[in-house]
């Protein structure tokens, strides 16, 4: 109990000392493995708390929140043919786990199974209907897809429930200026002058790249922050962006 409390106000460290003494005293009980798994994590530890997992796994095979973390920290660690069928076996014991449905979506994004990726994210949010993450993904695959007309209605819904999501709004922008007019150019201008202003990061072809986007919306995006009406957008983007990654107009 005094290892949880401080996992809740955030002392993970200190909580991941007394998970440890925990599961010493008590080795039997997978609730201290799986609290100490969330210390470990939260202490950027993730290999030890995959060992944490693995004997909480042994105690309660059952468990789906432990299928589901050890699915979650595979696709963190970059492995998302690791992370499906873990994750896949957490939805069959929890199938109404919304944010379990959106880390499957991110992994068969990842390993471009498009389409199934875009029945997980709307799983996602049938079960949670504000889920905005999960509705912004559906547009990056949909847009990858062709849909492009579908993509800007996920775009849209996203705005209503969260009008200051950088993302989406830069994403909106591509959208627009993929579907070409002038009206539609100049509300994209204005939208990616706002999405850089909200998150700077988004100027990095690299971050969009972290954040999933595929590559035909990225190279939609590039040539909208190459318009000469961006640059002061772009370079005040490029001057306070903190995330690693090449310049925007840079060869991916």
């Amino acid at each position: 109990q005094a290892a949880a409390r401080l996992l809740r106000i955030g002392q993970a460290e200190d909580a991941a000392r007394l998970a440890n003494l925990t599961v010493r005293l008590i080795p039997n009980d997978p609730r201290g493995w799986i609290l100490l798994a969330e210390a470990e994590l939260r202490s950027n530890r993730p290999d030890k708390a995959l060992k944490a997992l693995a004997r909480a796994k042994q105690l309660e095979p059952g468990n789906a929140g432990i299928w589901l973390a050890e699915g979650s920290l595979a696709l963190r660690g970059n492995q998302p043919a690791r992370a499906v069928p873990l994750l896949r076996k957490g939805l069959e014991l929890d199938p109404r786990n919304s944010g379990a449905y959106f880390d499957l979506g991110n992994a068969q994004i990842m390993l471009n199974e498009l389409a199934p990726a875009l029945t997980s994210f709307e799983k996602a949010s049938k079960l949670r209907p504000d889920f905005w993450e999960a509705i912004n993904n559906q547009g990056l695959v949909l847009f990858e897809l062709g849909r492009l007309d579908e993509a800007l209605q996920r775009w849209r819904q996203v705005l209503k429930i969260k009008p200051d999501a950088a993302e989406t709004t830069l994403a909106m922008a591509a959208g627009l200026e993929a579907r070409g007019g002038p009206a539609n150019h100049s509300e994209a201008i204005r939208l990616a002058s706002k999405a850089l202003a909200d998150d700077p990061n988004y100027v990095l072809d690299a971050f969009r790249k972290e954040q999933l986007w595929g590559e035909r919306l990225r190279a939609v995006t590039r040539t909208l922050l190459a318009q000469p009406d961006l640059k002061a957008s772009v370079d005040r983007a490029s001057a306070n962006a903190s995330a690693p990654g090449e310049k925007t107009g840079e060869a991916p």
